[in-house]
């Protein structure tokens, strides 16, 4: 029973210092502090360990600064070079879009036209007069999962790293 109080004390020594007690638990750990030397020297060796660490001097490489301002500077024109693109992109579908709008009531005329001579059922015309309106966006779709696959043929070093 004793081995386990003090494998109980060794626990919630370490889980105090990581995450933090329940009341309950901090008041038996006190406790058996208290009592027991053992327990006591060795949550005074982690309390000591620990303030050793915190106070460590950690060498860091001296251009890690000038390094870290390349890295930021190389994402910065990579994000650059994409902007424009999709500033592009928008501006290719609202063109897209206002000249479908504009030409709507001709674009109807010429399916209407179509279904007289062919004598085609009018809901085919209609869901073709329907996809008119979806070119512009199947056409960003495209261009945005070919700009997703070129994403992804980029190599590792150009990546953003998390």
């Amino acid at each position: 029973m004793s081995e386990n109080l003090h494998e109980r004390a060794l626990q919630l020594v370490a889980k105090a210092r990581v995450e933090g007690l329940a009341d309950s638990e901090r008041e038996w750990l006190t406790v058996h502090l208290q009592d027991c030397d053992f327990c006591n020297e060795h949550a005074q060796q982690i309390d000591c360990a620990l303030r050793s660490l915190r106070t460590a001097a950690i060498p860091v490489p001296a251009d890690l600064a000038s390094r870290t301002q390349f890295r930021v500077r190389l994402r910065a024109m990579e994000l650059r070079e994409r902007e424009p693109k999709r500033r592009m992109l928008w501006l290719a579908c609202a063109a897209s879009w206002i000249f479908g709008i504009a030409s709507a009531p001709y674009v109807w005329r010429i399916f209407e036209w179509f279904g007289h001579v062919t004598g085609a059922p009018k809901l085919l015309l209609e869901i073709g007069f329907g996809l008119w309106w979806t070119i512009p966006a199947l056409f960003a779709v495209i261009v945005l999962l070919l700009e997703s696959a070129r994403q992804t043929e980029e190599p590792e070093w150009m990546k953003p790293s998390r």
